[in-house]
């Protein structure tokens, strides 16, 4: 059964202002916690608006991933994957996921959870929460490691332009 949407438009509008405030105080002060402290209500309303078995999951996975990442974060655990998998990247769902330091991976794969998201879902408002979700977790990447942003983001384009018949 679809969800309310009466104040749907609302809540996006409200959620972005609210990523996007993380986004640029995050960037600004390369305070990744910012914009993930400011992504958890986006993260909360996508778990409630998605309804299909792919995106229920998806948007499961990605709440995980967010408090993995949180905790990461805010403990400033640092873990080389790549030296510990011997591989530079690894694939989720037939997306590239760089592998490196654990805390830029969680990133990149609410990154792809959002994609998919984004391409399986019908909704409107939940293509909209994937999109924030998307640009945000770009965010923390930058913000944890500038000189990585630019390899995740050419991997992202690559994978969105693969994925998305024009």
């Amino acid at each position: 059964m679809a969800k309310p949407y009466q104040n749907a438009v609302s809540i996006c509008v409200i959620l972005s202002i609210i990523a996007l405030f993380g986004i640029l105080m995050g960037g600004f002060y390369h305070a990744p916690l910012i914009t993930i402290i400011l992504l958890l209500p986006t993260v909360i309303y996508e778990v409630y608006r998605t309804e299909g078995d792919t995106t229920k999951w998806a948007s499961w996975a990605l709440l995980g991933l967010f408090i993995a990442e949180f905790i990461l974060i805010v403990l400033n655990i640092n873990y080389d994957l790549a030296a510990f998998l011997q591989r530079s990247e690894g694939y989720v769902a037939g997306y590239t996921v760089p592998m490196g330091d654990v805390k830029l991976v969680g990133p990149a794969l609410m990154a792809v959870l959002s994609i998919i998201l984004f391409i399986r879902t019908g909704g409107v408002y939940t293509k909209w929460l994937a999109i924030i979700i998307f640009v945000s977790s770009f965010a923390v990447v930058y913000s944890l490691d500038a000189s990585i942003f630019e390899r995740y983001l050419k991997l992202a384009v690559d994978q969105i332009l693969n994925n998305v018949n024009f």
